[in-house]
């Protein structure tokens, strides 16, 4: 199988990262979104949502959905288990990766789409040109907040998001973070401690910098 993927943007980094925790090289392609390549013929009939990352299977099948991609990697590559060892242990997480999606990727993207200049005209991905909504974007960062909130009282008293164990729910909740810090320019609060060093520790891991 291959990969169409790009660094910088988070939505294939997710996958990076969680290929990095199972230790799988897999074949990556480059589509440089940065100059539309995303855009091409080509690549929509590989992608007709124009967007990375997306897994080429050896028979032909691709899936671009961050969240079916890294659950079919996790089926075929159960170890070290990323989604959990039990029923209710695989409803918590994904329950987190639903949330995180939701409230917080979800949130800094309308923040980022609706505010910065180079995405004029192109407030939501995909092929189609939507026009930003500053009102979007002053929402969006609130929004932001209120996940760190709701991210740091989750982890009091804990060392992982969901489970006992590192999980696809921390590095979904980590790459939000870093997407907002960084590409939206939504700091984190004073306070926070429980985010503040939970933050630390995934960051440290050496699959955070894939």
């Amino acid at each position: 199988m291959k990969l169409y993927d790009f660094p910088g943007p988070p939505s294939p980094r997710r996958v990076r990262i969680l290929l990095a925790e199972k230790g799988l090289d897999v074949d990556k392609i480059s589509v440089d979104i940065r100059s539309g390549e995303q855009f091409s013929d080509e690549f929509k009939k590989i992608n007709p949502n124009c967007t990375v990352p997306v897994l080429e299977l050896d028979d032909g099948t691709t899936i671009s959905s961050i969240d079916a991609i890294n659950r079919y990697i996790e089926e075929i590559y159960p170890e070290p288990p990323l989604f959990g060892t039990s029923p209710e242990e695989r409803a918590k997480i994904n329950d987190w990766c639903h949330y995180t999606n939701v409230n917080g990727f979800m949130a800094v993207a309308e923040a980022l789409r609706n505010s910065a200049p180079r995405l004029a005209g192109r407030a939501i991905t995909g092929p189609r040109d939507v026009e930003q909504i500053p009102a979007l974007a002053e929402r969006g960062r609130q929004r932001v907040l209120y996940f760190f909130e709701d991210l740091d009282k989750q982890l009091e008293g804990r060392d992982f998001v969901a489970g006992n164990s590192y999980s696809a729910a921390d590095i979904g909740a980590m790459v939000v973070i870093d997407f907002a810090t960084t590409m939206a320019k939504i700091e984190m609060p004073e306070g926070l401690p429980n985010l503040k060093r939970w933050h630390a520790a995934v960051a440290a891991r050496p699959s955070a910098s894939a």
